[in-house]
């Protein structure tokens, strides 16, 4: 009877948790979604992002299972890699955009097939061919020195391009950086509106696990729970992008969580009353990724609400997201941006750290980084690039807080995914505003 009264629980606790969980799409309707954003972005992202850059023709090259990160975007939902070899085209004449394929099939709908190999046998000089006809004044290419994202061209794919061209060509070819960059950052509207549903599934997710669903107490150690978020992501039919985090600070002088460097995974705890929690975690759904960091308190028997130490710290946190947030301007640098709000916070006695980064299409994405937890001088490159309208990213910081209950300082450490418009920023599916409690007290919300 006993064994039969635990599993009816569990069940009703499982119906009552998916009840709360947003809807996922099943695979054919994703592909259908995934396809018409496709469509979207190329009538409307590239052609802006091509003028702003002032380049006219793009040129992206990849093999099987070798995809260039910014080709991989392009592909149709039923492309599960590119096909040989890929070579994708996009020319500009100043009026309309043309996108093709170097291929004896149109990729997708929207790239569309120039090559007739009983014609033409040899595919790079099918490709020649095509720049010839054009004749462009700039030829992009995904190469890169400081952006990861834009430097997709193999080494051998650009040697081949160069030996296929005419002379008069090379000349012509420039970096492709501001269009990889501009196309994997830049959100269009229709995107905005399911990435809300994105980030409320990530949301869910944590909070379900940071509950007494999931955590016994003095029984449950912080790598279950890792793993548990694991099986849930799986069960839902989602991708975890990275393996999540789960750690604890506690009053206990031998701890040392409060040190640990980024560069290493916490060690396993078994989770106990009193400890503050805190998890990393990100999904990836329709295409479109997550990075979310949450903090959870674990009553102690008598309790009903964290103590107000702990609260209060929470509140430093929140503040140094609003110092970093009211910093976001069209035009400035990823480095203007992490200076102005360390100076801000420092100003107001606060000990901030400041690791924000673009997401989208990657979960570290493509765009201006605003500071690494080991740069907070600033980053080369990568931190002098510029923010554009309809970017997201995940905010995503520490403050260090001393509490006089414990004698040492805790991090508490924030991240959640937001918007810029261009005016603002506002957060995709709103943000942390109290620590979750373990277990929940009624009424209580945490987000």
């Amino acid at each position: 009877m006993r064994l039969l009264i635990t599993v009816l629980a569990f069940a009703l606790t499982s119906i009552l948790a998916q009840a709360q969980m947003p809807q996922i799409l099943d695979l054919k309707q994703q592909g259908e979604v995934r396809d018409a954003w496709l469509k979207e972005r190329m009538e409307t992202v590239l052609p802006e992002i091509m003028r702003r850059s002032e380049i006219d023709m793009w040129i992206l090259i990849s093999r099987e299972y070798n995809e260039d990160p910014v080709l991989k975007t392009m592909l149709p939902s039923n492309w599960l890699s590119a096909r040989r070899t890929t070579m994708l085209v996009v020319y500009d004449d100043g009026e309309k955009l043309e996108t093709l394929a170097c291929a004896r099939y149109d990729v997708g709908e929207v790239f569309k097939k120039a090559w007739d190999k009983e014609k033409q046998p040899d595919q790079w000089a099918r490709l020649a061919e095509i720049i010839e006809e054009r004749d462009p004044k700039k030829i992009a290419l995904n190469r890169s020195e400081h952006f990861g994202l834009a430097d997709g061209l193999s080494s051998y794919h650009y040697d081949k391009l160069l030996e296929s061209i005419d002379a008069k060509y090379k000349d012509r070819l420039v970096e492709g950086t501001p269009l990889a960059i501009g196309w994997l950052e830049t959100r269009t509207v229709n995107e905005m509106v399911v990435y809300q549903q994105v980030c409320r599934i990530a949301h869910q997710i944590i909070a379900e696990g940071f509950s007494d669903q999931v955590i016994q107490p003095g029984v449950t150690s912080t790598q279950e729970v890792v793993w548990w978020y694991r099986e849930r992501i799986r069960e839902l039919g989602l991708i975890a992008w990275f393996h999540p985090t789960v750690d604890v600070q506690r009053h206990d002088p031998d701890s040392k969580e409060h040190l640990r460097s980024f560069s290493r995974r916490p060690d396993q705890e078994i989770i106990q009353p009193g400890d503050l929690l805190h998890v990393d975690f990100g999904i990836t759904y329709l295409g479109l990724n997550t990075d979310t960091q949450e903090n959870a308190y674990v009553l102690k028997p008598g309790e009903t609400e964290a103590p107000a130490y702990l609260k209060d710290a929470f509140k430093k946190g929140l503040q140094v997201m609003d110092d970093l947030t009211t910093q976001f301007k069209s035009g400035r640098t990823g480095n203007e941006m992490l200076a102005s709000a360390l100076k801000k916070g420092k100003n107001a006695g606060l000990k901030p750290t400041i690791y924000t980064h673009p997401i989208g299409y990657h979960g570290h994405g493509a765009g201006p980084t605003i500071g690494l937890w080991d740069q907070q001088g600033g980053v080369p490159h990568r931190g002098d690039y510029p923010l554009y309208p309809n970017t997201a990213y995940s905010i995503e910081l520490n403050t260090a807080v001393y509490i006089p209950e414990w004698g040492k300082d805790i991090r508490m450490m924030m991240e959640e995914d937001a918007f810029f418009d261009g005016e603002e920023v506002r957060y995709i599916d709103g943000r942390q505003v109290e620590l979750f409690l373990i277990p929940r007290q009624k009424g209580h919300l945490g987000q």
